[in-house]
């Protein structure tokens, strides 16, 4: 994910992350560790011990993020095998827009919940159904302008997922940060003075693109 694109994800994430364990060591599973996630994390979180998920290694990553993992995991979640990734053991993943590039995507939440301590808390993030109403612009502001996106998830759907597999949603809906929503006019305003084309992101919490849960595993 680019991490420079989905700045209010990143935030909103990391929030969540402050919430539940401060400046506690923790064990975390990042699900699409690409743009140098394993960097921006540790320099929020340098107790955490992180390990990274995805498809290709180099996806816009570097020595330096590499040495700051415990481990990488190089595979195509779609196959369902993450025998490599140990059982009961994080504290907390994040899975933020991945499942909407997975047309079996609720079979890979049901294969990660294992890996997840009881306690533990999971961050999901994805489009929701708003997001193919909304107009098409540069940088994915409706669902359609990504060509990888290959499946619709919705709160009410994994919100069953979670609960039929000993989770318990503590908080869940269509994501509005208010702090990007109020520096929307000075994001507009940089692109402009740079001569650079809008991106669909800068709007997506006004406009209510995204959908996002926050569960604990029982």
């Amino acid at each position: 994910m680019n991490l420079k694109a989905y700045a209010s994800t990143f935030v909103y994430k990391i929030s969540y992350l402050q919430k539940s364990f401060g400046k506690k060591p923790f064990k975390l599973l990042d699900i699409g560790a690409g743009n140098h996630s394993a960097s921006k994390i540790k320099n929020v979180f340098p107790q955490c011990e992180y390990h990274g998920v995805d498809l290709e290694k180099e996806y816009n990553n570097n020595s330096e993020d590499f040495s700051l993992m415990k481990a990488f995991y190089e595979m195509d979640l779609t196959k369902l095998d993450m025998s490599s990734i140990p059982d009961n053991y994080f504290d907390a993943i994040l899975m933020a827009h991945i499942i909407e590039h997975l047309h079996n995507g609720d079979e890979v939440i049901k294969n990660l919940l294992p890996k997840l301590k009881s306690g533990g808390y999971l961050y999901i993030e994805y489009p929701g159904v708003k997001s193919t109403k909304l107009p098409s612009m540069h940088g994915s502001l409706n669902f359609n302008d990504d060509p990888t996106h290959v499946r619709l998830y919705s709160v009410k759907e994994l919100k069953t997922l979670f609960e039929n597999n000993k989770c318990k949603v503590l908080r869940g809906g269509t994501k509005h940060n208010i702090w990007f929503i109020l520096a929307m006019p000075f994001r507009i305003l940089s692109f402009l003075v740079r001569g650079k084309k809008l991106q669909g992101n800068i709007f997506w919490d006004l406009l209510g693109f995204a959908e996002y849960l926050y569960v604990k595993k029982n």
